[in-house]
């Protein structure tokens, strides 16, 4: 029964530090979409406990960058009220918009655990408004970088940190908000397992999460044994980068040997000279995502699921990238990657094949009247079919959902000097078969004052494939109408596009594909 409450308590602890950073955040875009990611981590980098009601695509972001952190704030030298941070996507990180925070809880004069929060911010400079650099050729390009510092150091504050954050936003005072929330949301946190604590006694805690990742481990195990022994392989293409003419490949090779799963991305295309390539944090999660899949979906969600998975990662690929390669739309890389492992184990689980899915599609929109402004807004194609069901809608990219990625629009109109003229399903974007891919999404913005857009889209030029004789979906598009009528097409990674007051932004989202034959 203690373990049960402590595991709850853990629990608990991380969803309401989710839930303090989007309450506290000062960005529409975090407050509406709840971009953000909490979790309980122990002083070796494993994840504990994460919460569950936000995105899923950092499952792997917090547990990379703690030791990178470690690397240069040892245990020893921590002490109580220190708060690191970093955004460096090769240390762990995604992309320059995506900070971690972490703090330590200590028992005594003993780190026994780490809080972590992690948010998209409003802005910290770079190439576009918002972070979304869709054409960017390095990390330069996306925002400065924090190397491994200290937010507060012993409870006082690190006022130079702060003010070169403030420094290199577009929005300050949001930047400078949404940080206060990622620290708010780390402090509950700690707050939290402190009083379990206190209630349980500190080695309960300790080894109640210790004993928590064995469970995983072993149900993970389990779950792997019951798959058939062979090795699968599967693939996926990304149609452009944003800056060449180049295609890419993501290739998996799956191989189940007992209680194991060997995951090799051998044969994947060399990283890209834009902004598609995935850090390894942001790799991993996506393979532990497609894999969990395939497995009990009650397993916890902490390190134990990774233990029994190795995974071969090419240096200088799109999926392991060499510095300072662009990383911001590495969801791109990411889905493929999961459609990869996903057409490989539908081998081993017939029963579970699945066509391929839209993608999710990025775009900022920003301003300067009445004053600065910018907001990131998502919009999601339909999921594949599946052997036995449809796809559902405007689902696509599978993990990166939280508890309300997409905004609502009410608060999006109350908040900038945007109308949305519709956004609604796509009918017909589903393909066909026997079980019909789920349908896509179809926006229209006007502008109501000046403003800049940037897209970043896939599976635009190439739609998602069905399977097993299904059709492939409705590929996506972005377009601008303009004051006189006229549709400008636009690319599917594309930045700084002016619109006019009364122009329209055209947005449509893939279809996914279907599944069977229907005849």
């Amino acid at each position: 029964m203690t373990r049960e409450v402590v595991r709850a308590g853990l629990l608990v602890a991380a969803e309401e530090a989710s839930a303090v950073v989007v309450r506290s955040s000062h960005s529409t875009f975090i407050q509406e979409g709840a971009d953000a990611c909490a979790a309980i981590l122990d002083p070796a980098g494993q994840l504990v406990a994460q919460s569950v009601a936000t995105t899923l695509t950092h499952s792997c972001s917090l547990r990379c960058s703690l030791p990178e952190l470690l690397a240069v704030f040892p245990l020893a030298s921590l002490r109580p009220g220190d708060v690191l941070a970093t955004n460096d996507p090769y240390r762990g990180g995604i992309h320059a918009n995506d900070i971690l925070v972490f703090e330590p809880v200590f028992a005594g004069e003993t780190v026994i655990l780490f809080t972590g929060t992690l948010i998209h911010v409003a802005d910290i400079g770079g190439a576009v408004a918002g972070g979304l650099a869709a054409v960017a050729t390095d990390t330069f390009s996306e925002g400065v970088l924090l190397p491994p510092v200290k937010l507060f150091d012993a409870g006082a504050r690190v006022q130079p940190v702060w003010d070169i954050i403030a420094a290199n936003s577009r929005t300050p005072d949001k930047v400078i908000g949404d940080v206060h929330g990622l620290v708010a949301g780390a402090r509950v946190m700690r707050r939290r397992v402190e009083e379990l604590c206190d209630q349980w006694g500190a080695d309960t805690v300790v080894q109640v999460a210790s004993d928590w990742l064995d469970e995983a481990e072993r149900r993970m195990r389990e779950e792997l044994a019951a798959l058939p022994d062979g090795t699968w392989t599967g693939g996926y293409g990304i149609e452009t980068d944003g800056v060449t003419d180049r295609t890419f490949d993501v290739h998996a090779t799956v191989t189940i040997d007992g209680d194991r799963c060997v995951i090799d991305f051998a044969g994947t295309s060399a990283q890209s000279g834009g902004a598609i390539n995935s850090s390894v944090s942001q790799t991993l999660s996506g393979v532990l995502f497609a894999v969990r899949c395939f497995v009990d979906p009650t397993i916890p969600m902490n390190e134990g699921c990774l233990r029994p998975l190795e995974v071969h990662l090419p240096e200088g690929s799109l999926v392991n990238p060499r510095p300072p390669a662009a990383c911001g739309g590495r969801i791109v890389t990411v889905a493929a990657c999961i459609e990869a492992i996903i057409e490989a184990l539908g081998g081993a689980r017939p029963e579970l094949a699945t066509a391929a899915s839209g993608l999710v599609h990025v775009y900022t929109i920003a301003g300067s009247t009445p004053s600065p402004w910018v907001t990131l807004l998502y919009d999601f194609g339909g999921l594949g079919a599946r052997n036995g069901s449809d796809g559902p809608d405007a689902t696509g990219a599978f993990f990166l959902g939280g508890r309300s990625v997409v905004p609502q629009v009410e608060p999006l109109e109350i908040a900038y000097p945007v109308l949305f003229r519709h956004a609604r399903l796509r009918d017909g974007s589903g393909g066909e078969g026997r079980w019909r891919g789920g349908r896509g999404i179809e926006l229209a913005i006007e502008a109501l004052e000046p403003c800049v857009v940037t897209v970043r889209g896939d599976r635009m030029k190439t739609p998602p494939a069905g399977r097993a004789g299904g059709s492939p979906g409705a590929p996506g598009y972005n377009a601008v109408q303009r004051r006189d009528g006229t549709i400008e097409p636009l690319a599917p990674k594309q930045a700084n596009i002016p619109l006019a007051a009364g122009e329209v932004l055209l947005l449509a989202t893939s279809g996914g594909g279907g599944y069977g034959s229907r005849s």
